[in-house]
C-alpha cells in the first residue's frame, strides 16, 4: 500500500492510457506524411514487403541473421503439398571483436566466408539460392533488396559502412570469392520478419511486436497513406521503429523521475525513450532505482545500502520475471536482495515484489495503448465494425516474464473492446522470417511474371490495331458490293436516310422507339430560327411477355393502344401527325418507310411479323383501330438515330456509333459507292452492323481463349464476334473467365475457385466501370467482390483491377481501330488530304466507364492521323433521333413539292 503510493505515478489508469493510445495515433500519421516524417519522433519506414504469407509458398532460401555479436546462416526449406511444411538448418558464427571496430569491407568479406562455409557443408554451393538478410541496424530502406546504414548500434564501429547500401557490400564481397553465387532478394528487419513467420501459420497476421533487450513493432498499412513511397495500390508493411515515441516530448507528463534518470545515465541520452519505458534492457535497472531511492528514504532495508546494489546494470531483468513468479516469488526475492549483499526481512521482500509489478505491468500497458492505437488504424483504414487480426509477438521479455503478456492482451481488449485479437508466438522471426519474406517475393515475382505472360494475349500492339483497322475496311468494301454483299459479314445496310439536318426543320412530329421489353412514345417538337431547339414528351409502356410471344396483330394492337393513350394524355387526339418508328430489330429496308423483319431477337416470338414490312403491320393496326390516322415516314435504326441527334447540334456530324451492351455504327457514304441502291448522286447513311466483323474468321489470330469461352457460352456461338470483344454485355464475362483461369493456375484467390465464379453474368459490366473509377480505393473494389461471394485479399483486388483494365482497354482500342477505317473511308471518298468530322456516341460503356472513351479516342488519333475526329456524347438517339429523322424527311419531301 506504502509502495502503491510511493510510485503512484507509474501506475496509469485506463485514461491515461487512452490518451497514451490517441497521441501515438497521431505520431503515426506525422511519420506517414511527408511533409511531417522529417521531424517525426515515430518514423514509420517503408520496408517494401507488400504482402504476407497465404501459404502456398514453395522452394528451398537461404537467410543471414545479423543482428549483435553472434550472426546465424540458416537455410530454409518451404514446402506446400497442402501440409504447409517448413525445415530449418542453421549455424552460429561468431564475430570477433575485432572486426566489429575494423573496416568494413572485412566485415562482409568475414560474413560471405562464412556463408561459404555453410553452403560447403551442405552441399548447395553450385546452387543459386535466394537470400532474405535481416541486419538488425537502424537502416533506409529505399527497395526491397537495398537498405542503407544510418547508424551502427550495439557496439559495432565498422568503418565507411554508415550512409552504405550494405547489399551491394555483401554482394561485393561475395562476388571477389567467386567460389559460389546467390540472389539477395531482400533485406528484413527482424520486427517484420515476426510478422512474416506468424503470417505462415496464420494468414489474418498483419501486426509484428517486439518486447525484448529493446521494442518495435511493424503492421500492414495502405500504400494509399504511405507518403513517401510512389503508388496507391495494395499495402506495404510499415516498420514503426516505436521506440523512439516520446522523443519529441509528448510523453514527459508520463515519464517519472527514475525514467529521466535512467536516460540520463544511458548511452543515447534522449533517445528511445518509450523503449526505455518498456523493454528488458530497462526493466531491471528502474527497479534498481526505485529500490536505491527507497532505501535512502529509509522506507526499504532498515535505509541500508550495498555497492552491488548502487552499481548500474546489476539488477537484472531476469530477476524482475523470477521475483514475479506464482509460487517461489517471494523466496527469489529474498536469494537475489541477499546476492547483492542485502539481509532483506519479509516486508522488504514483499515490496520489492511490488515494485517489480508496478514496472512490469506499466511495461505491459503501455505496450499495449500504442498496440491498440495500430490495431485500431488497421480497423478503420479496412472500413470494418469488427476487426479480426493476428498479432505476432517475439522476445524474451513477452515470452519469459510470468505474466507480462496476459497484462499486454489485457490491456489490448480494454481499449478495443470490439475487436477479436489473437496473440501468437512466434519462432525465429530473424531467421525463418527472413525465408519467408524471401519467399513471398519470390511467389510473388513468379505469380506476376505468370499473370502476366497469360494478359499478353489480350494487349494490342500499334501494327496489330492498324491490321484490324484494314481488315475492317476490307469488310466495309465486301458489304457495299453488289457481288460480294450476299457472303459479307459486315453487312452495310442502306437506311435510305440521305441527309443529316440543317437546322431550318421544324413542326411535331412523334416517335416510336420499340427495341426491348419496354417501349416509348415521343411528342417532339422541333422549332427553328430564334428558338431553334428541340422539346420532348414521352410516356413509357411495357410490353407484357404474352405480348411479346403472341401474335403479330396482338402486338401491334398493342402499340396502338399505347400512341392512342399517349395522344390522349397530351390532349392531341386527332391530330394527323409524321412519325418516326425506332424499330432495333434486325431488318431489310428498301426505302425509308419500309422495313422488312429478318428475325426477332431479344426475346420477341410473335408470329407473322418476320419477312413482313413493320410499316404495313403498324399502319394495319391503326386501321384496325380506326380512332386516328398517322403518316409514318421513316423506320430508323438507333445507330442512325444516335448520328442524327448529333448532327442536329454539329453540321459536321457524319458518323453514329453506339458502345452499350451491343455494339454498332453507320456513317454518310456516297451514293456511288452504295452498289445495292440505284443512283450515283448524293449521299446516304449505312448501318454497318458492325457487330458481326469477324465472324468469317478475319479476327481469329487476335481472338483469345477467354473470347472463345465467352462466345460458346452466349446465345449465337460464332456470331457478332466483333460485339462480343467490345461490348458492354460480354466484357464481364471476359474478365471472369480470366479471373478462372488464374485461379486454376494458383495466381488467385488462393487458388479456390468459388460457385459464384462459375456464374456466367455474375460480374456486370458496370462492376467494371466502378472497378476501374479512379476514386474508388481497393476497398471498395473488395465490397465489389466480395458482394460477389469472392472473399478476397489486397492483393486479388489489385489483379481483379489489373484484369478489368486490360479487358476494357482492348475493346476501346477494338473499337477505335473500327472507328478509324470509317473516318478513313470518309476521307478518301472526298478526295481530302485533312478531314474534320465528328462522331455520335451514346452507349452506357462509353458514358461511364471511367477510360473506355480516353482510350478509344487515343486510338482513333494513332490509326487516323489525317482526321481530326471530334466524339459527341448524343441524347436520345431512338427517340429524338427517330424524330429528327422524320423532320429532315419531311423538310426534303416539301421542298420536292415545291
Amino acid at each position: 500500500f506504502q509502495i502503491d503510493k510511493y510510485l503512484y505515478h507509474m501506475r496509469l489508469s485506463e485514461e491515461t492510457l487512452q490518451e497514451v493510445s490517441q497521441r501515438f495515433r497521431r505520431e503515426m500519421e506525422k511519420g506517414l506524411g511527408a511533409d511531417t516524417n522529417p521531424t517525426a519522433s515515430v518514423k514509420m519506414l517503408p520496408t517494401f514487403v507488400r504482402s504476407t504469407p497465404d501459404g502456398t509458398e514453395d522452394g528451398d532460401f537461404l537467410a543471414l541473421d545479423l543482428g549483435g555479436t553472434n550472426f546465424r546462416v540458416l537455410r530454409v526449406k518451404v514446402s506446400d503439398n497442402g501440409l504447409q511444411k517448413v525445415e530449418m538448418e542453421n549455424q552460429i558464427y561468431t564475430i570477433p571483436e575485432e572486426l566489429m571496430r575494423g573496416s568494413g569491407v572485412q566485415l562482409f568479406d568475414h560474413i560471405a566466408e562464412c556463408l561459404a562455409n555453410f553452403m560447403e557443408k551442405l552441399k548447395i554451393k553450385d546452387k543459386k539460392l535466394p537470400l532474405g538478410f535481416t541486419f538488425s541496424f537502424p537502416c533506409h530502406q529505399t527497395k526491397l533488396d537495398e537498405s542503407i546504414l544510418v547508424t551502427w548500434t550495439k557496439g559495432f564501429k565498422c568503418s565507411s559502412v554508415e550512409g552504405k547500401d550494405v547489399v551491394s557490400m555483401l554482394r561485393k564481397s561475395i562476388k571477389k570469392r567467386g567460389d559460389f553465387d546467390i540472389d539477395i532478394v531482400a533485406v528484413v528487419n527482424d520486427t517484420v520478419g515476426t510478422m512474416m513467420t506468424c503470417g505462415y501459420d496464420d494468414h489474418n497476421c498483419e501486426v509484428g511486436l517486439i518486447v525484448g533487450t529493446g521494442t518495435n513493432a511493424c503492421y500492414m498499412e495502405e500504400m494509399r497513406h504511405i507518403d513517401l513511397v510512389e503508388g496507391d495500390e495494395g499495402r506495404m508493411c510499415i516498420n514503426m521503429e516505436w521506440g523512439a515515441f516520446g522523443d519529441d516530448g509528448v510523453l514527459n507528463d508520463v515519464r517519472t523521475e527514475f525514467d529521466r534518470e535512467i536516460d540520463m545515465g544511458s548511452l543515447n541520452p534522449g533517445k528511445q525513450l518509450f523503449e526505455k519505458m518498456i523493454s528488458g534492457m530497462y526493466m531491471g535497472e528502474l527497479v534498481r532505482l526505485i529500490l536505491v531511492k527507497m532505501a535512502k528514504e529509509g522506507l526499504l532495508f532498515g535505509g541500508k545500502l550495498t555497492p552491488d546494489l548502487l552499481t548500474t546494470g546489476h539488477f537484472e531483468t531476469r530477476y524482475v520475471s523470477a521475483i514475479e513468479k506464482e509460487k517461489e516469488g517471494l523466496q527469489k526475492a529474498h536469494e537475489i536482495l541477499t546476492k547483492l549483499g542485502l539481509e532483506p526481512s519479509h516486508e522488504d521482500c514483499v515490496a520489492t515484489h511490488r515494485i517489480c509489478q508496478i514496472v512490469s505491468t506499466r511495461s505491459a500497458n503501455l505496450c499495449g495503448a500504442t498496440l491498440a492505437a495500430v490495431l485500431r488504424r488497421i480497423k478503420e483504414n479496412k472500413g470494418l465494425d469488427r476487426l479480426r487480426s493476428t498479432v505476432g509477438v517475439d522476445g524474451s521479455v513477452y515470452k519469459k516474464h510470468p505474466h507480462f503478456a496476459w497484462r499486454l492482451h489485457k490491456t489490448v481488449r480494454k481499449l478495443l473492446p470490439d475487436c477479436e485479437i489473437r496473440f501468437v508466438r512466434s519462432e525465429d522471426g530473424s531467421g525463418k522470417g527472413a525465408a519467408m519474406v524471401t519467399a513471398v517475393a519470390y511467389r510473388l515475382a513468379a505469380q506476376h511474371k505468370a499473370r502476366q505472360k497469360i494478359l499478353e494475349a489480350l494487349k494490342l500492339s500499334h501494327e496489330q490495331l492498324l491490321e484490324v483497322k484494314q481488315r475492317m475496311r476490307i469488310e466495309m468494301e465486301k458489304g457495299l458490293g453488289k457481288e460480294t454483299h450476299m457472303e459479307a459479314t459486315v453487312k452495310m445496310l442502306p437506311t435510305y436516310v440521305c441527309s443529316t439536318p440543317d437546322g431550318t426543320e421544324k413542326g411535331d412530329f412523334l416517335a416510336l422507339d420499340l427495341g426491348g421489353t419496354n417501349f416509348r412514345v415521343l411528342l417532339v417538337r422541333v422549332r427553328n430560327g430564334m428558338r431553334r431547339g428541340v422539346e420532348m414528351h414521352n410516356k413509357i409502356y411495357s410490353i407484357p411477355v404474352d405480348i411479346m410471344q403472341g401474335t403479330g396483330e396482338e402486338l401491334f394492337d398493342h402499340i396502338v393502344h399505347c400512341i392512342s393513350d399517349f395522344l390522349e394524355y397530351m390532349g392531341m387526339k386527332g391530330v394527323s401527325l409524321p412519325l418516326g418508328f425506332t424499330f432495333s430489330f434486325p431488318c431489310q429496308q428498301n426505302n425509308l418507310d419500309e422495313g422488312i423483319l429478318l428475325k426477332w431477337t431479344k426475346g420477341f416470338k410473335a408470329t407473322g411479323c418476320e419477312g413482313e414490312d413493320v410499316v404495313n403491320l403498324l399502319k394495319e393496326a391503326i386501321h384496325r383501330r380506326g380512332e386516328f390516322d398517322l403518316d409514318v415516314v421513316a423506320v430508323v435504326n438507333d445507330t442512325v438515330g444516335t448520328m442524327m441527334t448529333c448532327g442536329y447540334e454539329d453540321p459536321y456530324c457524319e458518323v453514329g456509333l453506339i458502345v452499350g451492351t451491343g455494339s454498332n455504327a453507320c456513317y454518310m457514304e456516297e451514293m456511288r459507292n452504295v452498289e445495292l441502291v440505284e443512283g450515283e448522286e448524293g449521299r446516304m447513311c449505312v448501318n454497318m452492323e458492325w457487330g458481326a466483323f469477324g465472324d468469317n474468321g478475319c479476327l481469329d489470330d487476335i481472338w483469345t481463349e477467354f473470347d472463345l469461352a465467352v462466345d460458346e457460352l452466349s446465345l449465337n456461338p460464332g456470331k457478332q464476334r466483333f460485339e462480343k470483344m467490345i461490348s458492354g454485355m460480354y466484357l464481364g464475362d471476359i474478365v471472369r473467365n480470366i479471373l478462372m483461369d488464374f485461379t486454376k493456375r494458383g495466381l488467385l484467390f488462393r487458388g479456390r475457385i468459388s460457385e459464384r465464379l462459375k456464374t456466367k453474368g455474375i460480374f456486370e459490366t458496370k462492376f467494371l466501370s466502378q472497378i476501374e473509377s479512379d476514386r474508388l480505393a481497393l476497398l471498395q473494389v473488395r465490397s465489389i467482390l466480395q458482394h460477389l461471394g469472392l472473399e478476397t485479399t489486397c492483393d486479388d483486388s489489385i489483379i481483379v483491377k489489373e484484369v478489368c483494365t486490360v479487358v476494357a482497354r482492348r475493346a476501346a482500342q477494338l473499337c477505335g481501330a473500327g472507328m478509324a477505317a470509317v473516318v478513313d473511308k470518309i476521307r478518301e471518298n472526298r478526295g481530302l488530304d485533312f478531314l474534320k468530322v465528328t462522331v455520335g456516341v451514346d452507349g452506357t460503356l462509353y458514358k461511364l466507364h471511367p477510360h473506355f472513351s480516353t482510350v478509344m479516342h487515343e486510338t482513333v488519333k494513332q490509326l487516323s492521323p489525317k482526321c481530326e475526329v471530334t466524339f459527341l456524347q448524343s441524347e436520345d438517339g431512338s427517340g429524338k433521333g427517330a424524330a429528327l429523322i422524320t423532320a429532315v424527311a419531311c423538310r426534303i419531301r416539301e421542298a420536292g413539292q415545291r
